[in-house]
């Protein structure tokens, strides 16, 4: 192991073996840890004046984690997106647990770094009426606002995520009795959504286009590749300025693929689907990540209560409490 005690072979090891090949990690998630790497390469590199490429696995400490982190959230980064730059380092750190443990001291300071908590904020997502505004927003007369308006409508209509939204090929779409699109979403699990007929009329009409590139996307570029993430929400703020027009409560909401996400799991808990049903559409891991949707619809009717008028009710003659338990309900 003496040829692999340096950081830089460790680190391509640990890329090219661990995830690509023994893992088999998706696509997103290796350019997920990839990035997380970059930044904090540059970050070791200002703090200990060496390139990448010549940093000893001793240097790179518990001590020089941490400061990444806290600069990262100085610098305005989100606690979620902070612990998911953490969990692309101890994932690393797990795999040099085998491969140098020699280091095993050095290994354990670095996975007892903590997540951090954070407030779980109520699930953000669109109204019926910003919906239609957000769908009428694309100028269907040209290519590129056919090809927005009929990727608006499959993501609100089937709750895809970003990533498989911009991974969809032609092919994924079936047609027929049972219209479905197949996607691979996280740890490469297989679920098919089904297509409602209005959504499937308009994807069989963009389907006629005609195809741009040679690599049979769904919804190509304009250059006929994968439209990126940047690419997307620069779509999507577009048709949400112009949608504001007409609803002006989109005017100072953020519209994004996620949230396209969460409003097609509240139109399904709203209509009275089953949680499982919803996990199994969302391609969720488990069914308890469902359970912010039921939390926002009792956000819902709380708002709704306070707009009503309750019933009268009599209040009962004050009786003083016990002293012990009013000094713990005090705590």
């Amino acid at each position: 192991m003496t040829n692999r005690a340096s950081f830089a072979p460790l680190l391509e090891h640990f890329f090219t073996q661990r995830l690509m090949q023994q893992r088999q990690a998706s696509p997103h998630t290796i350019s997920s840890y990839r990035d997380t790497f970059r930044q904090f390469l540059k970050f070791a590199q200002q703090r200990l004046h060496k390139p990448p490429s010549h940093l000893n696995f001793e240097e790179i400490e518990a001590s020089l984690i941490v400061a990444f982190l806290d600069g990262l959230e100085k610098s305005g980064l989100s606690v979620r997106s902070r612990n998911l730059r953490l969990t692309a380092l101890h994932s690393f750190f797990r795999y040099a647990a085998y491969e140098v443990p020699a280091h095993s001291a050095q290994i354990q300071r670095v996975l007892a770094i903590p997540s951090k908590r954070f407030a779980r904020t109520l699930v953000q997502f669109l109204t019926r009426a910003e919906v239609d505004a957000l769908l009428a927003g694309p100028d269907q007369r040209t290519w590129s606002g056919r090809r927005d308006h009929a990727f608006i409508l499959a993501a609100v209509q089937t709750g895809l995520r970003v990533s498989e939204m911009t991974g969809l090929k032609r092919e994924d779409l079936i047609l027929g009795t049972g219209a479905h699109l197949r996607v691979i979403g996280k740890g490469r699990k297989e679920r098919c959504i089904p297509i409602a007929k209005s959504t499937l009329v308009v994807l069989k009409a963009w389907l006629r286009e005609p195809q741009r590139g040679d690599s049979n996307v769904l919804f190509p570029s304009a250059r006929g590749k994968h439209l990126t993430v940047h690419g997307v929400q620069y779509m999507l703020n577009k048709h949400r300025m112009a949608a504001a027009t007409v609803c002006p409560s989109l005017e100072h909401k953020r519209v994004t693929v996620h949230r396209l996400r969460h409003t097609m799991a509240m139109d399904l808990l709203q209509a009275g689907v089953d949680r499982s049903v919803i996990a199994l559409w969302l391609g969720h891991e488990s069914v308890e990540t469902t359970q912010i949707y039921l939390e926002a619809t009792m956000a819902m009717k709380e708002q709704a209560l306070a707009k009503s008028t309750p019933p009268k009710g009599r209040s009962a003659r004050y009786q003083p409490g016990d002293q012990l338990l009013a000094f713990l309900n005090s705590l």
